[in-house]
């Protein structure tokens, strides 16, 4: 009691009562759930902030897909949050880790039905739905789970997608037939999707030929606001380009074109269709990624000159053919595209041949080029190169990653990177305000693993 006989608050309490609200979201913000839960006890100012619609927008929810205590919640906590907090979410990005049998398969099923159900009910303004590296075709999805798990996925979509801007089942690989299906409920209500950026790769399992389905051509043709477009090259077609052409020219920004060495990519297409739509999308800027495909005649028949290229990523450490060579598509292939290529990413074995030479040439002859990393065996004088020919202007490089592969073979044998210096010096220089930082292998033998340039 103070002089007047009024109570004294404790200095603590009156300093947390008057705790800004901007300053308590931001606590709240950074609270897992169950914190979250435990603070919203403490008074009714901080149980309304519990309720704060921006605090719940964003969810991943990620299930482990192994058996364990520690993870038997998952399921329970996933179904909480949508039923509590599910009409605030307009973002939901779900994630199923290497399912470990057909018993948790069945679990996330049962629970992804409850949850879309109920998501469905409760909620109006979702906007992106993510569910990633499902791989429905794996042994442990027995036919009944699968198809039910469609089954709720599809009534879902039907529902919700209209609303939807964002979709993406990246790594589901499935059949055409199931995937058109979900794909048509996107448009069910209307005739017409409304979806913008769409994220179909490994959408299709491997070895299928989708470029030949008419099913999947007249599914695509239902998209009409297309900004960005990821799928596999077994998806392109000439009939998938005049679509694309006829419904999405006014705002297609975007193509994400992976190609595997285990999916088709035999198919032809002709230039002129990628010309017709290069033509119309003014804006269009395609980007490749290659896995395990390096051979040049493969390549050249997938890289045509009438496509808009902003990056390509050439990945194939473990290939070492001696009698297959990279320098064609060095010298002949890359430089087609150097108005347009923005993004170099190589990993490749080149033990066999020396490509220093040919590399710099292909960085000097793209202008637009300001991101280069590369994996393979180079002398330590192609960075040295490099950093002098951009301190001279003759390159835009404004970030160059360099690794040397396994196997790398010290310096003096006429192959790898070594830096110079004693074993275990990081050497550091500057050359026109460019910064080089270099960082040790493991073994802390000082050679240059990876380098970093920025203005």
């Amino acid at each position: 009691m103070d002089e007047e006989g009024q109570p004294i608050q404790p200095q603590d309490e009156s300093c947390w009562a008057t705790l800004p609200d901007v300053c308590l979201h931001r606590i709240f913000w950074w609270l897992g759930d169950k914190d979250r839960s435990r603070a919203a006890l403490v008074c009714r100012k901080w149980n309304q902030m519990m309720y704060s619609a921006d605090l719940w927008r964003y969810r991943t929810i990620t299930f482990t897909g192994r058996p364990s205590r520690v993870h038997a919640s998952e399921f329970v906590s996933a179904l909480w949050y949508v039923k509590k907090f599910g009409r605030y979410l307009e973002h939901l990005e779900i994630k199923l880790l290497h399912p470990y049998n057909t018993v948790l398969t069945k679990k996330f099923q049962v629970t992804m039905q409850s949850l879309l159900s109920c998501l469905g009910k409760r909620n109006n303004r979702l906007k992106s739905l993510s569910m990633q590296h499902l791989e429905l075709d794996r042994l442990v999805w027995r036919n009944s789970i699968r198809n039910l798990l469609m089954k709720s996925l599809s009534s879902f979509l039907k529902k919700m997608g209209k609303h939807l801007d964002y979709f993406s089942l990246k790594g589901a690989r499935l059949t055409v037939g199931q995937g058109c299906h979900i794909l048509n409920s996107l448009s069910y209500s209307r005739k017409e999707s409304v979806v913008s950026e769409l994220n179909l790769e490994d959408f299709f399992s491997h070895h299928l030929a989708v470029y030949s389905s008419p099913q999947f051509n007249k599914t695509m043709a239902t998209f009409h606001s297309l900004e960005s477009l990821s799928l596999n090259y077994n998806c392109i077609s000439d009939e998938l380009l005049e679509n694309l052409c006829e419904n999405n020219a006014g705002t297609l920004w975007t193509m994400n074109i992976k190609c595997h060495s285990h999916d088709p990519h035999e198919q032809v297409i002709w230039g002129m269709s990628w010309a017709k739509l290069a033509r119309y999308a003014t804006n269009l800027r395609v980007n490749f990624f290659f896995e395990q495909v390096m051979e040049y005649e493969r390549l050249a028949r997938i890289l045509l000159q009438e496509i808009p290229i902003r990056s390509i990523s050439l990945r194939n450490c473990s290939f070492s053919d001696p009698d297959w060579s990279m320098r064609p598509t060095l010298t002949d292939l890359l430089p087609t595209f150097r108005h347009t290529l923005q993004k170099l990413t190589f990993e490749f074995n080149n033990k066999n041949e020396s490509l220093d030479k040919e590399l710099h040439r292909l960085i000097l002859s793209c202008r637009k080029l300001f991101y280069f990393k590369i994996w393979a065996f180079l002398d330590v004088k192609f960075v040295e190169q490099i950093l002098q020919s951009q301190e001279e202007g003759r390159c835009a490089l404004r970030t160059l990653k360099v690794r040397a592969p396994p196997g790398w073979v010290p310096w003096g044998s006429g192959k790898g990177i070594q830096a110079p210096g004693r074993a275990g010096v990081q050497p550091q220089c500057s050359c026109s305000g460019v910064k080089v930082r270099s960082e040790a292998g493991h073994g802390g033998d000082g050679r240059l693993t990876s380098l970093s340039i920025g203005n």
